[in-house]
Formats: C-alpha cells, sequence, structure tokens
C-alpha cells in the first residue's frame, strides 16, 4: 500500500471514529444520560469537541418548538453541558450558558464545572466575568459563576447579577446549621463583596431576609464582624453614610441605616462627618434625616457643633415637610440656646425662618422661642432680621409678636385678594382622518401600544372606515405589519382556541386596543360573518353593572362598524365628533348626510343614533338653522335630524339620594333617550337605580372612561350617576385610581349636577394622594367654568365626613392643595358648608365625623382631623380678607386647652372678625 493510500484510509477512519463519538453524544444527550455525557466529552479531543457542536445546535433549534414538553425538560440538562464543552470561544459559551431557552433546565454547577475546568484560567476568567455581566434576571447560577472564579483564581466580579447571587447564597442559612456570620467570615472575598453591597441598587431590602434584625441578620452579622476585625470599620461606615447619601426608597434605606447605627459610632466619628448628616437632614427620606438630625443635635449640646453649623441645618430642617423633623429642630434651638445664651445673635433668625411656614402651630412654637430669647440678642443685624421675619407671621401672631418682641408696629393694608383659577378648558377641533394608509397604520399601531384620547381615537375609527370604503388592499397591505404583532394574527387566540372564540358576539371592549383589535381581526378575516351579524343585532336588555348601558352602547357601534368593514363599508362615520369633547356641529352633520344620499350610502342605526347624541343644540340659531337645511334632504334621517334640533333638550331627570355609609344618587328615566334613538343606545336613558345592579363587573380599565363621557357630551350627570359607586370607592374602601376620571368629568359641557358634585366630594376625601389630586383639579376646573357649586359641594362633603365615609384629614389635605394654588375664596365658599356640619357635633356631643357617638372633646381622632380643616379654613380667611360669623364657630374656640381644633378655631374667629379689610 502506497504512503497516499494509508493516509487516506487513515483518514476515513478518523472521520467514521468522529462520526461515531458525535452520534453517540448527540444520542445521549437526546436521551437526557447526563452522566454519559461527560464521560464522553472526558474522552474527546478539542477538535472532536468542536465537530460535535453543529449536531447539537440543530438538536437546539429541534427542542425550541417544544420548548416545554417532556422529552425537552429531560435533553436540556445534557446538552446545556455539552454545548458548553464542544466550543471554544468564551463569549459563545457565556451565551450558551445564560441561553433563555437553557434558563428552566439547566446542567447543575458541577457538572459544567468539570466539564469547563480542563480550560486555561484566563479563558475561564473571561467567561465568568461575562456571565457576571448579565443582568440579575437572566439568573446565572452563583455556584457556577463561584466555581469558576476559584479555578481561574480572577478577581471576584462585583456586578449586580454576582453581588445578588451571593447574597442569596448566604442567605440560605435555614438550609444549613451555620449562620449568617459564620458563612460570611469564612468567605474569601468577603470585604469586596460587602464594599459591593453599598453600590447595588435595589439591594437593601434583601439584606432583612431572613432574619431582619435579629441576631441571625445581615445588620447585626455586618456589624459584628466589623467588630472582630474582619471588616474595616472605616470602609463599613464610609459605604453606609455614602448609600444614604445616594438616596432611594425609604424601605431600602432604612436596612443600611440599621447597619449604620448597629456600629455604634464614636462621638469623634460623627463630629468628622458633620457635613454628610447636615446634607442627610436636609434631603434624605424622613428616618434617615431624623437620624442625621439626633446626631448632629446631640454634637451641639456636647459644644462640638458651631452655632453657624446649627443655624445652617434650621434653614434647611425648618421647612422640610415633616412636622415631627420642623418640632424637634425647635426644641433642639432651645436646649441649647438655655447653655450658651452668646449664640442667640445667629440661632434666632434661623428659627424665625419657622413664621413662614405653612403650619401655624409651627409658628406660634417658633415664636414661643424667639420670645424667650430675645432679650439675649445684642446685635443690631439680628434683631433687623427678627422685624423683617414677623411680616410672615399670620394676623393673629403678627399682632402678638408687635407687642412681645418690642418691634415697630406695622401698619395693617386692606387685603386684595386675586382668586387665581386655572384657564377654562377650550374645545379643540379634530383633525381630519389620517390622509394616506400609511399614516392611519402609524396611528393605529400607537394607539394599540398605549392608548389615546377621544379625539385621536374617533380620527383612527373613521380613517378605518374611509381607507377601507376607499382601497381595501391598500390600507391590509399598510396595516400587514400591525396585524401580525396582534395576538390572534396567527389565527390561535386566548387558551389556544380560534380567535373568533373570543371576538364572539359577546366581547367586551375595555379599552383602545381591544376596540382596534376587534376593527382590524375583522378587516384580516378572523371574525366570522354570522358572529357580526348576530352581535350587531342588540336588543335592550337588562343590564347586570351600573357601567353597562355606557359600556355596551359604547361597543354597539364598534360592532356595528366591524360588520360594515365586512359587508358594505361606509364612506365616512356620521357621528365622527367635531370637538375633543365629543360635541359634533349640527351643520357639519347636515353636510355629512348630503354626502351620504348623494352617494346612495345607506345609514347605520347606531351611527346615526350617536352623531343625534353628539349634535350640539345648545346655539338655537344654529340649530334652526341647520334643521331647515336637513329638511331639505328630503331624506328620513333628514327629517329626524331636523325634529332632534328643533326639539327643546330635556332637563335633568328626576334624582334622588339613598344614603347609608356613602351617600349616592339615582336617576330617573330619560324619555329623550329612549324614544328617539335606536334600541342598541337605549339603555343610556334607562333609570339609574343604586339596588338594581350588583356592585363588582370587570369594568376595571379607566382609559375607557373619557369616550363613555363622548356618548353623551353635554350630559356628565348621566355619566357621572353610573361612576359614583365606583368613585366611592376611592374614600369609603381605600380604593385606587378610580378618581382619575374626575378632571375629564368636570371639563365636560353642561351642567354639573348632584352626581358630579358628590364624585368631586368623594375625590376630595380619596385614601392615595393621585386620587386626591384628580380631584382638586377637578374642582379648580368646574370652578374656572363657573360650574362649581361650592355650597353644594361643601354640604355634600359635610355630610360624608359626618357619615364616615370622608376622613376629613385626607379632605383637608385635598383643599390645602386647592388652595396653594391660588383658589383661596372657593375654598372658603366650600369650607362656610362644610365646617357648620362638623362644629355642631362637636358642640353638642353627639355624632362625631366618624358616625359613632363622640364624647371625647377636641382630643378626640375626629377633632384632630377637623382642625386640620380649620386651618386651611383660618388660611383662606386670612388671604382673602372675608370676614362674618360662622356657626358654632365659637363654641369651639371658647373650649379650654390647647389643642390643634381648639388653636385653629380661635384663630378663625380672630380673622374672621379682624377689622380694616375688605370683604
Amino acid at each position: 500500500m502506497t504512503a497516499t493510500a494509508a493516509t487516506a484510509t487513515t483518514a476515513t477512519t478518523a472521520t467514521t471514529a468522529t462520526t461515531a463519538t458525535t452520534s453517540a453524544l448527540v444520542e445521549a444527550v437526546r436521551a437526557g444520560r447526563t452522566a454519559d455525557v461527560v464521560s464522553l466529552l472526558d474522552g474527546m479531543t478539542d477538535p472532536e469537541r468542536r465537530s460535535c457542536f453543529p449536531e447539537l445546535k440543530a438538536l437546539r433549534r429541534e427542542l425550541r418548538t417544544a420548548r416545554w414538553s417532556a422529552a425537552s425538560r429531560r435533553t436540556h440538562p445534557a446538552l446545556h453541558a455539552a454545548g458548553a464543552a464542544c466550543q471554544t470561544g468564551a463569549a459563545a459559551v457565556a451565551n450558551w450558558l445564560a441561553a433563555v431557552d437553557m434558563r428552566w433546565s439547566q446542567a447543575s454547577p458541577a457538572v459544567l464545572l468539570h466539564v469547563l475546568g480542563d480550560r486555561d484560567p484566563g479563558w475561564l476568567a473571561d467567561v465568568v466575568h461575562r456571565l457576571a455581566q448579565r443582568p440579575a434576571r437572566a439568573n446565572v447560577s452563583y455556584e457556577l459563576m463561584a466555581g469558576l472564579v476559584r479555578l481561574s483564581g480572577c478577581p471576584v466580579p462585583t456586578t449586580e447579577a454576582y453581588v445578588l447571587g451571593w447574597l442569596s447564597h448566604i442567605s440560605g442559612t435555614w438550609q444549613h446549621r451555620d449562620t449568617v456570620r459564620d458563612r460570611l467570615r469564612r468567605d474569601p472575598h468577603l470585604a469586596e463583596l460587602v464594599a459591593a453591597l453599598f453600590r447595588t441598587d435595589g439591594i437593601g431590602t434583601r439584606l432583612s431576609w431572613p432574619a431582619g434584625d435579629g441576631p441571625d441578620g445581615w445588620t447585626e452579622a455586618l456589624a459584628r464582624l466589623t467588630a472582630e476585625g474582619a471588616l474595616d470599620r472605616r470602609a463599613m461606615v464610609d459605604g453606609c453614610v455614602a448609600r444614604l447619601l445616594r438616596g432611594g426608597t425609604p424601605a431600602e434605606l432604612r436596612v443600611f441605616l440599621r447597619i449604620l447605627q448597629n456600629l455604634e459610632l464614636t462621638r469623634e466619628e460623627e463630629r468628622r462627618r458633620t457635613p454628610d448628616w447636615t446634607a442627610l437632614a436636609s434631603d434624605a427620606v424622613s428616618a434617615v434625616a431624623s437620624y442625621a438630625q439626633s446626631v448632629l443635635g446631640a454634637l451641639a449640646l456636647d459644644g462640638k457643633l458651631p452655632p453657624r453649623r446649627l443655624a445652617e441645618l434650621t434653614d434647611a430642617v425648618l421647612f422640610r415637610p415633616e412636622k415631627k423633623l420642623v418640632r424637634a429642630q425647635l426644641v433642639l434651638l432651645g436646649k441649647v440656646l438655655a447653655r450658651d445664651a452668646t449664640a442667640a445673635g445667629e440661632l434666632l433668625p434661623a428659627a424665625a425662618q419657622a413664621f413662614g411656614h405653612e403650619d401655624s402651630d409651627v409658628q406660634e412654637r417658633a415664636l414661643k422661642l424667639v420670645e424667650r430669647h430675645v432679650g439675649k440678642v445684642t446685635a443690631t443685624d439680628a434683631r433687623r432680621q427678627l422685624t423683617h421675619a414677623v411680616e410672615r407671621l399670620i394676623p393673629t401672631l403678627r399682632t402678638r409678636a408687635v407687642r412681645t418682641l418690642g418691634v415697630a408696629p406695622l401698619t395693617p393694608e386692606p387685603v386684595v385678594h386675586e382668586e387665581v383659577l386655572p384657564c377654562p378648558p377650550v374645545p379643540v377641533r379634530l383633525a381630519p382622518a389620517p390622509g394616506t394608509a400609511v399614516e392611519l397604520a402609524e396611528e393605529v399601531s400607537a394607539l394599540l401600544a398605549s392608548g389615546g384620547d377621544v379625539s385621536a381615537f374617533e380620527r383612527a375609527l373613521d380613517g378605518l372606515v374611509r381607507h377601507t370604503h376607499r382601497d381595501r388592499d391598500t390600507l391590509l397591505q399598510a396595516l400587514e405589519p400591525v396585524i401580525a404583532r396582534r395576538w390572534w394574527a396567527d389565527g390561535e387566540g386566548l387558551r389556544g382556541r380560534h380567535s373568533d372564540y373570543y371576538f364572539d358576539g359577546h366581547h367586551e371592549v375595555r379599552d383602545t386596543a381591544g376596540a382596534f383589535d376587534l376593527l382590524l381581526a375583522t378587516l384580516g378575516g378572523q371574525v366570522r360573518t354570522t358572529t357580526l351579524h348576530r352581535a350587531a343585532r342588540h336588543e335592550d336588555t337588562d343590564h347586570d353593572c351600573m357601567h353597562s348601558p355606557l359600556a355596551r352602547c359604547f361597543e354597539a357601534r364598534l360592532w356595528e362598524v366591524a360588520q360594515r368593514l365586512r359587508t358594505d363599508p361606509q364612506p365616512f362615520l356620521l357621528a365622527t365628533p367635531t370637538w375633543d369633547t365629543g360635541l359634533l356641529e349640527p351643520g357639519e352633520l347636515v353636510d355629512r348626510l348630503d354626502t351620504y344620499r348623494r352617494l346612495g350610502a345607506r345609514v347605520s342605526a347606531v351611527d346615526f343614533g350617536q352623531a343625534l347624541l353628539r349634535v350640539r343644540r345648545g346655539d338655537r340659531a344654529a340649530a334652526v338653522a341647520a334643521a331647515e337645511q336637513a329638511s331639505a334632504l328630503d331624506t328620513e334621517e333628514g327629517r329626524r335630524l331636523a325634529r332632534w334640533l328643533t326639539t327643546e333638550t330635556a332637563g335633568p331627570p328626576v334624582s334622588r339620594r339613598t344614603a347609608h355609609t356613602r351617600i349616592l344618587v339615582e336617576l330617573g328615566e330619560v324619555p329623550g333617550l329612549r324614544d328617539d334613538l335606536p334600541a342598541a343606545l337605549r339603555p343610556l336613558g334607562r333609570p339609574v337605580s343604586v339596588h338594581r345592579e350588583r356592585w363588582y363587573c370587570g369594568h376595571w380599565n379607566g382609559e375607557i372612561r373619557q369616550h363613555w363621557l363622548a356618548l353623551l357630551p353635554g350630559r356628565p350627570e348621566l355619566v357621572a350617576a353610573r361612576l359614583l359607586r365606583e368613585v366611592s370607592t376611592v374614600a369609603v374602601d381605600d380604593g385606587r385610581g378610580a378618581a382619575a376620571v374626575l378632571p375629564r368629568l368636570a371639563e365636560a359641557d353642561g351642567e354639573a349636577g348632584e352626581a358630579v358634585h358628590l364624585c368631586v366630594a368623594y375625590g376630595l376625601g380619596a385614601r392615595h394622594a393621585e386620587d386626591r389630586l384628580a380631584a382638586v383639579d377637578a374642582l379648580l376646573v368646574l370652578a374656572a367654568r363657573g360650574a362649581l357649586d361650592t355650597d353644594r359641594l361643601g354640604a355634600d362633603l359635610g355630610q360624608l365626613v359626618r357619615r364616615g365615609a370622608v376622613k376629613p384629614v385626607r379632605l383637608a389635605d385635598a383643599v390645602r392643595t386647592a388652595a396653594a394654588t391660588g383658589a383661596n375664596a372657593t375654598i372658603w365658599g366650600v369650607l362656610r358648608q362644610a365646617l357648620p356640619l362638623l362644629l355642631a357635633d362637636l358642640s353638642t356631643g353627639t355624632a362625631g365625623p366618624t358616625g359613632t357617638t363622640d364624647t371625647t372633646g377636641p382630643a378626640g381622632p375626629s377633632a384632630r382631623g377637623i382642625g386640620e380643616l380649620l386651618a386651611v379654613a383660618a388660611e383662606c380667611a386670612e388671604r382673602t380678607g372675608i370676614r362674618g360669623d360662622l356657626p358654632h364657630l365659637s363654641v369651639a374656640a371658647d373650649r379650654r386647652g390647647s389643642s390643634r381644633l381648639v388653636t385653629q378655631a380661635r384663630r378663625l374667629r380672630s380673622a374672621l372678625a379682624q377689622e380694616g379689610a375688605a370683604a
């Protein structure tokens, strides 16, 4: 045999052997025999391993089609190990190990370390640092990374993924007999990883698990190890302080604060960090600021904090929102001044900054402090500062300061108040529908992604109708990328069923995306024509919740549009509003009907009925002129429109209140909304009953509320009555988010009646700040429109507080916020009606604001809330110069004691009795 033949034979034999090895490895991987896989890999050379990888990659692609099958779960651990071992690039191996499809069925860290352990240490270091750079959500095994660090001898990574993995590993002491402190003490990288804890965001709350502040917790362990010398004390203190200075959530910072407290800093360590404590007391979250304030206070009392530094601290703290910190600072100043009279020249002007505090109690505390120590001030400049500060006190305290401080009497000037309200909302005309199919597709895509307002929705809806009528194929081509991303695009819907199971005629549209899903699915052929016909034949059936008439009437129009898109596209929609409020100009509707007549297009019943509800009838001259033009069309719809325009708009329906814990409104039938509309829209005129409909429903998405208001522009009361019970939950049941509709309700055209005012009242007493802010916005918008009845709102609030539906402290926060915008006269008008009801209960000792018998007097919790309301009322009276009498106020003001209710009642009485100011 020649040499060439021998060589070829040897190569063939080697290829055959390699093929056999590859087949054996792939077979073992497919069977999930991890031990056999490891054995085969141990006997293979690097070239043989690399030759196996294409087969393993193909197997991975195959398993992706059935990721959660039993075969995939069995195969993946072996594939995970084999794929890592058969690649030579560090980046490729790291990508394989952390791949998403391998995440839930991985090889054990011990197996991976075995098959990778024979590689070069530098290569292993490259792999582990690439793995550590992955986001924490990739769930890369900490045991694997730690093992690679050990094998390579490289510096330990301090990335978020590695540090979180290390923390979880150390915290798992419930599985072992040793403690967190023992495991930390044995860790060779303790100093580096503990230092990384202070640099990793979001890790603070994890340190409280599993033992919290107990003897086996992280805070105690770190403090003990620092005391033992295993951790550098200076580095630990610096790390804690730096982490607190960087800020974060209160829950997270409290953990680092506990670590710092457990370190038990000496007075000298505290003194060296005086600037840090000052910064924390100024800007940190409340718990951290309180600690920093206490440290600085101790230094000041020990004489280790100069008066100038204490004055700087006082300037920063006095205008923090936490009254506890402000009061503590004033107490601290009093203690320092009692020990060091020479500091009065610097500290009293700083304390006088509190004369401008929004809380009159704080002003009075500061004034008492100044009165007590003003005799120690000798510097002319300090006295001048005190004199100027007196001008910021409320009138009663200002008069007292003039008398007790010996400053020159101030010449009272008449109060000239200018009410500041937002500009009344101005309706915005809708822009025309998108001119091209591509522009329409872009707008629909945006609406599907993030929703939109009434204008964007109506424009896109009208555009969809217009372009379907104009050129369906071009429209579908433009919409193809949008449709491809929807869940129903491949013919499979929820729970693996055909999408027609979901769009079955009972589909509820709960947001903008749901509306366009229905219409796009219809255009894409995913809804049967029979389903569309069945859904379009709406009947006036019983409704099971308060929202159902609004929700189903909105849906009826969409189903009708969907049916016409499939069977007989309309040239455009008749009911597209002219303005963003939902109103439609009568002349514009006449022009649209004329175009329909010339084109011979069929008018859709619900679309035309919605147009009638939206057409503006407030301008009688314009309505009569449009009615004449409509009659001249000589069509059925033209005659119906003419009758509608010449018929006087019916007044609000008969209403009555029902009251238990909460106050609700029931409405009678609205005849005009039942006789002249198609059956699908007649539920809008049905009576609103509190007792007939059930409480809970699926209409939880707040985005759809704006479209309900656009159903009945000019009739906000009909919508508010159906939303009232839901809005009441933000105050009565501590719900969240239901008050977001209130600004839109206030902006709606038409009279704001009893239901609208009750909605605003509940919102002002909401549990959550964002709901109270929405109610404040609504109140100010109503006032700006001239639609706010302050007497009605005040009386409603008084009754709600008495019944316990609204807590007075929450209400006080809301009205204080509204008054701070400059609407002092408006808020006084509201409180003028609410307060006498509450003061009467306190004066007689009958039903208190919680709805129970109150015999505790002003010291009770209900009195505290009323004291806050009196404070707001007093500030409004002082700013506006309003004078007069408030029923039952003197009874509260004449009580003994110095509770907040009593002091604020006296302040309000004094403000109302002031002379020389304009009423």
